[in-house]
């Protein structure tokens, strides 16, 4: 059967496809009269133009769809909580469209630009670096918009996020309280902010220990090949030593690192790693983790997402969730 097109409405309805066009998506400016608007959102329902709900959704000036943009959808945290939002979504009687920007703001702007072009009705966001332009935009447009995960220093939007500051502290002092000779941090060389939260809280509590501390900070790219190298210079087999890896993808080359070079944990080193992922179970010794509540932060960021979509507010809170530290056996 022939699927049905812009031009069968025009026919049918006795109007130019160009009006059809205004009308479907929802142009403005244009002086097309109720009665000829309500008379084409009938034709291309009746002759089923798209599934279902396409004059319900185009008179209440809603999609019903509802774009996510993550930073790094390989990355099992941003994997898992898609799924817990889309799950969500649907409960609210939203359609996911889910887009992965991999740390590059172009590809970012190109995003928004798309799921805008796609009449989405809002989106939840990962921001990346050098993504205040394209969200600025938004803000301007009075799109409706939360961020997960993560925030912008200077830009004030709803969101979610965990205390990744206090989580740090917290991590250091843990480890302090084991009488380490070193500690080593392991996070990234990067602006955003809530990754500088995880650093700052660690360098907070380490500062007033007198520990000795190493740092290695590595790009967003070559990650396991920086992780190697630096470890390779800077972990001190001699000496009681934990490592602290401030993501689950620097969790994972480490324990790369360890495993290639029969490194043992914990008897040789101690380790703490962010984020639950699958790797960390397929490792020898199970690996002490901080857990982040998905399905919390999930469904409050539709939550908030929902509220922006029928009631705008570019002002909305920001909702900070608790962190869990799951403690296993890679610290002795």
């Amino acid at each position: 059967m022939k699927r049905a097109s812009i031009k069968d409405i025009a026919r049918i309805a006795g109007v130019s496809v160009a009006t059809v066009s205004y009308v479907l998506n929802r142009k403005e400016g244009s002086r097309i009269s109720e009665a000829t608007q309500k008379k084409i959102l009938e034709v291309a329902e009746n002759i089923n133009y798209t599934p279902n709900k396409i004059a319900k959704s185009l008179k209440m000036s809603k999609s019903k769809l509802i774009g996510l943009i993550v930073a790094d959808i390989s990355n099992d945290f941003y994997s898992n909580i898609a799924r817990s939002i889309e799950d969500e979504a649907m409960k609210l009687g939203y359609t996911l469209l889910i887009g992965s920007c991999d740390e590059n703001p172009e590809k970012f702007k190109k995003l928004t630009e798309l799921f805008s072009e796609q009449q989405v009705d809002g989106m939840i966001v990962a921001p990346v670096v050098d993504s205040d332009d394209a969200i600025n935009k938004l803000i301007r447009e009075e799109y409706p918009i939360v961020t997960i995960d993560r925030y912008l220093k200077n830009i004030n939007l709803p969101g979610v996020m965990i205390n990744n500051f206090e989580v740090s502290q917290y991590i250091c002092d843990y480890l302090l309280k084991k009488n380490f000779n070193e500690l080593i941090y392991v996070g990234y060389d990067t602006e955003l902010p809530h990754l500088l939260d995880r650093q700052h809280g660690f360098d907070e509590r380490i500062e007033k220990s007198g520990i000795a501390v190493k740092r290695i900070l590595t790009g967003i790219h070559n990650i396991t090949e920086e992780v190697h190298k630096q470890l390779k210079n800077k972990l001190d087999l001699s000496k009681k030593t934990a490592i602290y890896f401030s993501s689950n993808k620097l969790g994972i080359a480490g324990l790369r690192y360890l495993i290639d070079n029969d490194i043992k944990v914990p008897e040789d080193v101690s380790l703490v790693a962010f984020d639950e992922t699958e790797a960390y179970y397929l490792f020898p010794t199970e690996v002490s983790f901080v857990q982040q509540p998905l399905a919390e932060m999930a469904r409050e960021s539709v939550k908030l997402l929902d509220q922006q979509i029928n009631h705008y507010n570019p002002d909305g809170k920001r909702v900070t969730f608790q962190a869990k530290f799951m403690q296993r056996n890679s610290v002795e």
